[in-house]
């Protein structure tokens, strides 16, 4: 479905007259993406490196595709691994750091239940809620610890979510340098 809407956005700018005149607003598109994504990064109600990602998409099927765009298919591939990479940091963040400040297992499944239905009930922040919420829950009901206790492994989970949201802005940066250095410096387009 995504893959027809991009196509259908590539159709509508090659049928717009003075579609050679569009390329400043292709342009504009794909650099507001990946500069709302990277500030997404950090901002928890933009999702950083998907708006990068969805960028890069963009630029790959409204410019052409590979020979026009400059961008390669492998390089597509690499940026939608590290996106992929970005995404299993965020969910995974805030439990390892709440297994570092000495969480029970019911602590991390907490952690990762919490910031999966985080997400869905209250997204972007039950992303941020949700880990910390479901740590001090299971750490309270199902380990059975005190309040302090419980709230040191809440702690952790907040730790750990801000190595999580340093991580993603490295991948994020990486994210942005491959696309820049393949479109314009190794694969310029025709």
């Amino acid at each position: 479905m995504d893959m027809f809407l991009l196509a259908a956005i590539k159709d509508w700018f090659a049928w717009f007259p003075g579609a050679e005149s569009l390329t400043v607003l292709k342009w504009t598109l794909v650099i507001g993406l990946i500069l709302t994504g990277f500030f997404g990064t950090f901002l928890p109600m933009l999702p950083g490196t998907s708006l990068i990602f969805v960028g890069v998409l963009v630029h790959y099927f409204i410019m052409g595709m590979q020979d026009e765009s400059g961008l390669t298919w492998q390089s597509l591939v690499v940026i939608g691994i590290l996106w992929a990479i970005s995404i299993a940091v965020d969910w995974v963040s805030g439990a390892m750091g709440a297994k570092w400040f000495g969480s029970s297992k019911y602590g991390v499944w907490g952690a990762l239940i919490g910031g999966v239905v985080g997400a869905f009930i209250l997204f972007p922040v039950g992303l941020i809620l949700g880990p910390i919420i479901g740590v001090f829950v299971a750490e309270i009901w199902f380990a059975k610890k005190e309040w302090k206790p419980a709230a040191n492994s809440t702690v952790g989970t907040v730790v750990g979510g801000l190595a999580g949201m340093v991580g993603k802005m490295i991948l994020a940066m990486a994210m942005i340098l491959w696309f820049v250095a393949d479109v314009f410096f190794l694969n310029p387009p025709a």
